[in-house]
Order: structure tokens, then sequence, then C-alpha cells
């Protein structure tokens, strides 16, 4: 039915219930955006709910735990990739893949756009964490309006959205300009190679939208991480006869003061307005092989959160400083401060960007407000090399809890935020 175009969207006859409009045709106004009309633009995505939980769950029942860099059978996110993969063919995406590790690979699929437009990726990562002492973690439950189950919320309610805009552009038979793509990658939850690899090595776009759990608010900026470890090397006695060894769990010692004091100085440096301060803090401590022996080795792993405007280069020069300081009190010590295994920057998107305007423009169509703040942890958004913002169903809270879950009505809100947003940066 065609829906008669109005000059004024103040017109008092507009004032109907939404069952007239079902049933006679939706108006729209020369206002674009219409904001009297925003609720009517959001109802009329009308989302397939039933096809949306039969998707997340059939991804909760396929369990992706990441190996967190242990040895274990190849393959752990594998099985969830073949069924993204499948879900995507089922939806006549163009498919694409990588192998980032063995048994271990990005998966994608394209929708063609109608013209030129941008090109944008929705993203998200295929893996999750244990679940250890997890009850039935991968058995989905649907209880008053919620979905439970290991992954539910973080992140495979955004993947099961993305499956959702592309239903939603096939039903309508309108076409964004530029393409779309839908995309899961692999270890998010330890090294993130596999945003790491897609964003040197898979399709190139324009921006970039990541479903991370953020109860539906917008997040452009989080603070970068580095994970590295520092050795401390020592020598090997007999533990009755201590003086004859060189204990390199009290020259580590040493060094965790220093760092102590490092970490105090980086909590009163100036902070950025929307990602506070640095930190830094240490996670992990190993040393020697028995309690009769003067241990010959301990390392730790530390974690150091970074800002706008540092780099990796400028905070491996400070803990390097710091280190030479501790020596310098302890001149046996002999240490090695290791290359960072988790190298990320931090996520800096411009409130100017496409992408930006168009997720702010969006959350306040569907939702009547956007929310907007710097995401607390780290993810993949700084590695798809293109302005990227974060913007998915869920709190933030339910990840890596043993009871996850996720809110199906916010999965719905979040399906018509995306197609909004795709929209307007087609416009």
């Amino acid at each position: 039915m065609i829906s008669p175009v109005l000059d004024n969207c103040f017109t008092p006859t507009l004032y109907r219930g939404k069952e007239w409009y079902w049933a006679n045709g939706w108006p729209s106004c020369n206002h674009v955006p219409c904001p009297r009309w925003n609720y009517t633009l959001m109802t009329f995505i009308q989302i397939n709910r039933d096809q949306l939980i039969e998707d997340l769950s059939a991804m909760i029942r396929c369990p992706s735990v990441n190996s967190f860099g242990t040895a274990t059978q190849p393959g752990a996110e594998a099985a969830m990739a073949n069924l993204y993969e499948y879900q995507m063919r089922q939806l006549d995406l163009e498919i694409g893949t990588r192998t980032v590790e063995p048994g271990r690979r990005n998966v994608w699929g394209t929708l063609k756009g109608s013209g030129s437009g941008p090109t944008v990726l929705l993203v998200g990562h295929l893996d999750t964490v244990g679940v250890d002492t997890y009850t039935e973690p991968f058995m989905p439950k649907v209880e008053n309006g919620h979905i439970y189950g290991r992954g539910s919320c973080d992140m495979k309610a955004g993947l099961s959205a993305y499956l959702e805009v592309v239903r939603y552009f096939k039903r309508s038979g309108t076409l964004p300009r530029g393409d779309l793509i839908l995309a899961g990658v692999v270890d998010e939850e330890h090294a993130m190679i596999g945003s790491k690899d897609f964003g040197k090595n898979g399709p190139k776009v324009d921006c970039a939208i990541v479903a991370e759990p953020s109860s539906l608010g917008i997040s452009a900026n989080h603070k970068g991480q580095m994970l590295m470890t520092i050795k401390t090397k020592g020598l090997a006695a007999h533990s009755s006869m201590p003086s004859s060894g060189r204990n390199a769990v009290y020259h580590m010692a040493t060094v965790l003061k220093a760092l102590q004091g490092y970490a105090e100085d980086l909590s009163s440096r100036h902070p950025n307005p929307i990602c506070g301060s640095p930190s830094f803090s240490v996670g992990v401590i190993r040393g020697g092989d028995n309690a009769c022996s003067v241990p010959d080795f301990c390392e730790i792993d530390i974690d150091r959160r970074t800002i706008p405007g540092e780099t990796s280069a400028s905070v491996i020069a400070e803990i390097t400083a710091v280190l030479e300081a501790a020596k310098r009190t302890e001149p046996t010590l002999d240490y090695k401060l290791g290359p960072p295994f988790l190298d990320l920057p931090p996520l800096d998107t411009s409130p100017e960007s496409r992408v930006m305007q168009a997720i702010v423009f969006a959350c306040e169509t569907v939702t009547g407000e956007a929310k907007i703040y710097g995401f607390p942890g780290s993810t993949d958004a700084p590695n798809f090399g293109c302005p990227t913002i974060i913007c998915g169903p869920g709190e933030l809270a339910q990840c890596h809890s043993l009871n996850e879950y996720v809110s199906i009505d916010q999965i719905e809100d979040a399906v018509r935020i995306y197609i909004h947003a795709i929209l307007k940066m087609n416009s």
C-alpha cells in the first residue's frame, strides 16, 4: 500500500492508533528525520522474534570456549565458525573465510549493495570464556523475556542480531547502496588474533559496529591494553645453602616494589576526558620448582591500560626505565621484559565520524536516547582499521558470569538500531 506524503508531520488527522496505520498505510513527511514519527519508523521494522531466538539458541548450543593459549585439540572455535557460516549461507550471502591459526578461522558474509555507498561491517567474536562450575552452560533457556546460556550476552546475541538485519533488507526489497558485511572473528577473549588478522587481511570496510554488550549504549572510546611478561633470572642452589644461589623470587620482589610505584604514578596522571587515567596491574606470578631449592627463575604477567596519545613504544620505554631504576638498587638483578603478547591500541573514534553520527541518530530513533560513554573493558574494535563504535544488546555485568543471559527485547531493538544506522550512512 502506498502511504501519503505529508507536508506537515503535525497534521492533527495523523493522531490515530498504530493498528489503523497497519491497516491503511504509514504516513511520511518532508522532515527528515521526522521527530514525530521516530516511534512509527521503529515499530514498522518488524522483527522475526522466533527466528532470532532459534539462531541464538543454536549458537549457545555450540560450545566455542577459548583455549587461552593452552595446548588443546585444534578447533576450539571451529564448530561456531562452521555454524555462523551455515547461517549466513542460508541468507545467500557471499562467504569469505581465512584461517588465522590451525582450527581457528574468521568467517564473513557480504550482502552486496544496490549502488555505491559505504561498506559497513557488523562484526563480533565467535569465542566465549570458560564454563567451570557453570550448570548446563550450553543448554539455552528462554524465560521471562530473556535467553540464558554461555555466550548469550557476550556476544552471540549480537551475531544473531546481524542475521536479522540481513533478513530485514531481503524482506523489504530495499538494499543499502553500499555493501554490508557480517563477520565472526576468533580469539577476542584472549589475544585478539582474529580481529588483528581481519583488519590486515580481511575485506576492506569503511566503518564498523561491534555488538559487545553495552545495554544499547554507544562507546566510541576505550583504553588500549598491553600484556607483557617480565622474567628475573637467578642461580639455583639447595635451600639449606641459600647464599650459594641467587634467588629470582627475591629479585622479583624488588621489581614488584618498583612497579607498584609506577602504578601509583599512572593513577595520578592527567586523565583522558572519556577514558580516564592509564593504569597498571600485575596479574600472574610464577617462580621456582619446589620449596627446597633456591629458585632460579620467576616471572610475572603485567597488564598496562593505555589512553589516547600513548604509544606502545612509549609504554615499553617507561617500563624499561622503571626496571633499570630497580637494577640500580639491586646490581645483581637480571631481568628480561618480553614483547607484548597483546598490543591493542585505544579505541578513539571521532564523534564527527559517519558511523558515530549514524548510530546516535539510530539510538535516538529506536530508544529515544543516545547514551554515550567510554567502554570500561577492551575489545576487538581498534583492530579493524576503520572508524568503529561499540553498541550491543546485553548488560556488561552478565559477561563471564555463571548465569549469563540477555534480554530478547534488547536484541530486537539492536536490530532496529543497526538497520537505521546503515540506512542513515547510505542516505
